[in-house]
């Protein structure tokens, strides 16, 4: 995420797409509106014929948020090196209280009219599993062929246990996303609640929060307690 961006916060920063050929993939992304205003958002994206965004303009309540699915459509050919040049932006500014995403100005994000408008700029990443596992495969047979060859000793760790490892890696970074987010939405909801009286946010609420932070934390435990390869 580029610029300082003072009204909405996006996680990911990065949008990240399974590629398979035929298939379509998709990635989704949490605004979250950090004011205390009313701030509309409008998603553009330098190839709009690739992909299809839902919903692609929206209004947001004072700390609350917005899940944008973005859905890279099939392709029928991989891209050159799996490098995607596609870039999105995010734009966003405020409105007047109560304003309904139909009642939206024609130019509400045009900079000519006066408006503050800010800009997120996310990239576009392809993940190919079929590229992940050649790389494993390649490293394997190296190994193997230093061995054979007599410059090392046969490695003790099998190719299932670089997979477990990189799984659990996964599931450990993946945790430390999801609670640092979870925090984060359990202090806007303290926020929203200083500012005016709220009844849906009650102490069995935040106690299954604190529950799910608290299993988070428990397979982090589980991952970083996994030996670690050299």
């Amino acid at each position: 995420m580029t610029g300082g961006n003072q009204l909405i916060s996006v996680h990911p920063e990065e949008l990240k797409f399974q590629f398979e050929l035929e298939k379509q993939s998709y990635c989704d992304l949490k605004v979250v509106n950090t004011t205390e205003n009313h701030v509309a958002f409008k998603v553009k994206t330098t190839s709009p014929k690739k992909y299809f965004v839902r919903p692609n303009t929206g209004v947001i309540q004072p700390w609350d948020s917005c899940v944008i699915r973005v859905t890279l459509q099939a392709q029928r050919e991989y891209p050159p090196d799996m490098q995607c040049k596609d870039k999105f932006l995010l734009q966003s500014t405020i409105l007047p209280p109560h304003t309904d995403v139909d009642e939206l100005p024609q130019d509400t994000f045009n900079k000519d009219s006066g408006r503050t408008i800010e800009e997120c700029k996310l990239r576009v990443t392809y993940l190919s599993s079929q590229a992940a596992f050649g790389n494993s495969e390649d490293e394997g047979f190296r190994s193997m062929k230093q061995s054979f060859d007599g410059s090392t000793m046969p490695r003790s760790t099998s190719f299932d246990d670089n997979q477990d490892l990189q799984r659990l890696r996964d599931e450990r970074d993946a945790a430390l996303r999801q609670t640092q987010q979870l925090r984060q939405e359990l202090e806007m909801m303290k926020k929203r609640r200083n500012r005016k009286s709220d009844p849906g946010f009650s102490f069995p609420f935040a106690l299954f929060v604190g529950l799910i932070g608290i299993m988070l934390g428990f397979l982090l435990n589980l991952s970083l307690s996994s030996p670690s390869s050299e």
